[in-house]
């Protein structure tokens, strides 16, 4: 599984001057995190800057994951990745070593599958993964049965509101009207709501 799944890890440039500690200690970090992924034999595609491109290129790449690598600078950092994944969700696992984790709650609010402090040691990634991928796949499937269910009520209740027209303005009784709307859909092959829907259209189209 870990070879076949696609990871894109956005960091900061490693570039850094000699001089700036705190630079070259998260450039290191960064490094054991892509050491740590490469040695868990997952596919490293690509390491990006969190900027405003981010958008189009994990649209390029469509990832199955996306790794965070931020220290202070990580709300600028998810606030691309969250924009970038918004009409694509996948999901996206933080690693830092910022031990102020008071938006920890606004980033998984945001879109964030898992929020790691101080988890940067190789044998830890493989496990965090793992999770963060069934939490990610768990919360998809009850976002699916809550748009579903949705749906439905949605769809209910247009047939419901056509249903009582037609009784109103034909003086039908309830299994008749929607007998009526049943058959219009079968002879047309279409879903009973679509007939619902477009019957609706049809009377505030002429009021």
């Amino acid at each position: 599984m870990s070879d076949s799944l696609r990871i894109v890890v956005v960091a900061p440039d490693l570039s850094v001057a000699d001089d700036d500690p705190q630079a070259l200690q998260q450039a290191e970090r960064s490094r054991a995190l892509r050491i740590g992924l490469l040695e868990n034999g997952y596919n490293l595609i690509a390491v990006l800057p969190a900027d405003p491109f981010l958008t189009e290129r994990l649209a390029q790449l469509r990832p199955d994951l996306v790794i965070v690598d931020a220290e202070s600078e990580a709300r600028d950092a998810l606030e691309h990745v969250v924009m970038a994944t918004r009409e694509a969700p996948r999901p996206i696992v933080l690693f830092t070593n910022d031990s102020d984790t008071s938006h920890v709650r606004d980033a998984v609010a945001a879109g964030v599958t898992a929020y790691i402090v101080a988890g940067l040691e190789a044998a830890r990634i493989r496990p965090i993964l793992d999770v963060a991928l069934a939490r990610f796949e768990h919360e998809q499937a009850l976002r699916a049965e809550l748009d579903s269910a949705r749906t439905e009520l949605k769809e209910r209740k247009t047939i419901e509101r056509a249903k009582g027209l037609l009784m109103q303005r034909q003086s039908l009784s309830e299994p008749e009207a929607y007998a009526r709307l049943r058959k219009t859909a079968m002879d047309k092959g279409l879903r009973l709501y679509e007939v619902a829907q477009r019957m609706l259209d049809v009377i505030d189209l002429l009021g």
